[in-house]
Parts: C-alpha cells; sequence; structure tokens
C-alpha cells in the first residue's frame, strides 16, 4: 500500500516564467540602449497539430518577453529543396538572429540535409553537427533546448550530481543523448557518473533503481512505475502523451512516468504537463538572446 505523498514537485512552469522575467530585463535593457530586440524565425512544414501548437506557443513567448518572432508556414508539399531555400534566405537575413525548423518533417524530406543547412551561428535550437559538437568538446555553442532545460532545472533547485549515479532512458539525439555527455563533464551541474539505457538495454529496473537522477525520455506513457526506482530520487520526466479518457476532452496528458505511483516514492519529480516542456521553450528563448548578443559582439 502507497503511503504518504513524498515528492517535491520541480515546477517547471513556475522556473520557466522566471527565466523569461530575466530575458524580459535583458532584451529591454537592449533596447533602451538603442540596439535591435532579438529576432527569432521558425519555419513549419504541413499541418501536423502538434507543430502547430508548439510552434504557435513560442511564438507567444518570444512576444511576451520581447523577442521579435516571425513564422514561416509552408505546405506539406513543400519540396526538400524549396526548404532548403527558406533555409539559405534565413542564414542570409541579417535581422534575424536565430531560427528553427519544426520537426518532425514530412516523410519525403532528408531531416539531416535540412539541419546541415542551417547556419551554425543561427541554429538556436542545437541540433547542428557543428553544435553538437561543440557541445560534446564543451565549446560555446548551442545546446539543444530540452537537455538545456534539465540541466537549468537541476541547477536551479540545487540538486546535486557530482559525484551522483544518473541514469538516463532514451538516446535520441535530441534528449538522451545530449542530456548524458551535459551532465557526465566538469561542469556544475555536471560531474555526474551516467548510465544511458534503451530498447536494447537488458535488466533495466535494476539499473533504474540505482540512480540518485533518473531522466526518461523513453517515448512510452506510464513507462516508468515504482518499483524501477530508489527512494528519494529525483525523477525527471521528458515524455508528454495524450491518452484516452473519459472527460470532456476524451484524452489527459501523462508522461513517461506512472506519477500517481511514483510521487509516493521519488525526492524530487517533474510533472507532466508543466515540469520539462515549458523549459524548453524558456531555454530557446535564452539561446535566441544568446545568438543576438553574439552577433554584435562580434
Amino acid at each position: 500500500m502507497l503511503g504518504k505523498k513524498t515528492s517535491i514537485l520541480i515546477d517547471g512552469k513556475k522556473m520557466a516564467a522566471k527565466i523569461k522575467d530575466e530575458i524580459r530585463a535583458r532584451v529591454a535593457k537592449l533596447i533602451d540602449d538603442h540596439d535591435t530586440a532579438p529576432h527569432l524565425a521558425a519555419i513549419i512544414v504541413g499541418e501536423d497539430p502538434a507543430s502547430q501548437t508548439y510552434v504557435s506557443s513560442k511564438e507567444k513567448a518570444a512576444q511576451s518577453v520581447g523577442i521579435v518572432s516571425s513564422v514561416y508556414r509552408y505546405p506539406e508539399s513543400t519540396t526538400q529543396e524549396e526548404l532548403l531555400t527558406a533555409i539559405d534566405f534565413l542564414n542570409l537575413d541579417d535581422t534575424v538572429d536565430g531560427f528553427i525548423v519544426q520537426l518532425p518533417l514530412p516523410k519525403h524530406i532528408d531531416v539531416d540535409k535540412v539541419i546541415a543547412r542551417i547556419d551554425p551561428e543561427k541554429d538556436v535550437d542545437g541540433f547542428h553537427p557543428v553544435n553538437v559538437g561543440k557541445m560534446a568538446l564543451g565549446q560555446p555553442g548551442f545546446v539543444s533546448a530540452t537537455p538545456a532545460g534539465i540541466v537549468e532545472l537541476l541547477k536551479r533547485y540545487n540538486i546535486e550530481t557530482e559525484g551522483k549515479h544518473v541514469v538516463v532512458l532514451g538516446r535520441s539525439n535530441i534528449v538522451g543523448s545530449p542530456v548524458s555527455i551535459l551532465l557526465s563533464k566538469k561542469t556544475n551541474p555536471g560531474n555526474a557518473t551516467v548510465t544511458l539505457c534503451h530498447s536494447k538495454t537488458v535488466n533495466m529496473a535494476e539499473i533504474t533503481r540505482s540512480a540518485d537522477i533518473l531522466i526518461c525520455a523513453i517515448g512510452q506513457p506510464l513507462f516508468v512505475k515504482a518499483n524501477m526506482i530508489k527512494p528519494g530520487a529525483v525523477v525527471i520526466d521528458v515524455g508528454i502523451h495524450r491518452i484516452p479518457a473519459k472527460n470532456d476532452k476524451g484524452y489527459t496528458i501523462v508522461g513517461d512516468v506512472d506519477y500517481n505511483e511514483v510521487s509516493f516514492k521519488a525526492g524530487y519529480l517533474t510533472p507532466v504537463p508543466g515540469g520539462v516542456g515549458p523549459m524548453t521553450i524558456a531555454m530557446l528563448l535564452k539561446s535566441t538572446l544568446e545568438a543576438h548578443l553574439r552577433k554584435h559582439q562580434s
């Protein structure tokens, strides 16, 4: 029988609001100093509802902190060459500090070629091979927003990572792999011993039970149960899924972690929604401001 909930909530929504306040103040000072406001652009291809919602959220968030936002919408039938031409246009547009190409893209478009075409100095999503390489080497560059948001949450909640065992579930290039690199580096947060688990991992539950910090980005709803975590562990849930429910919407939103179970056992826990998601957008805005500052300092 489960007892009283013990988890301290890691409130990503509240922390993201604080970061946006900091960005808003810095942007206001730029304008007061007769500088231009940073400019974030987004390219979206097709009508994927989740992508449309996400881009709209980014647009509203940018505008709320004084960052100029532009969205370039293209139909599903857009060819790869047409998309690459659009990227070239934004690469050369000196008024644009950073831009993203919203994923996923239609199946007829090569994602790797698209990402490689983005100017690394404007790649605020941190997906370009140059930025991934810089991140791995500890050099200044752009880090993808979700891993950066996870690290920022650990930092701002004063969660010690040095000497701790971090287990990451999922090895995607967007979340799992980069966050495993970031937390193993000689930084703070960092200096952790990191284990990266994936679909071929044997005895996964045994490994997760040894984690001081468990980062769940495996893409399976309610995958992590209470019997998979150590009492008092820090649990970061990156997943977000819609599952059918008997309510007005017909669905409910859950993460990779079974929150109702794990909240009785974890020391710290991110909710879904309201955990990592808001931090992802906040860190994208932070990278856009950084891109603007770098350009004007060079």
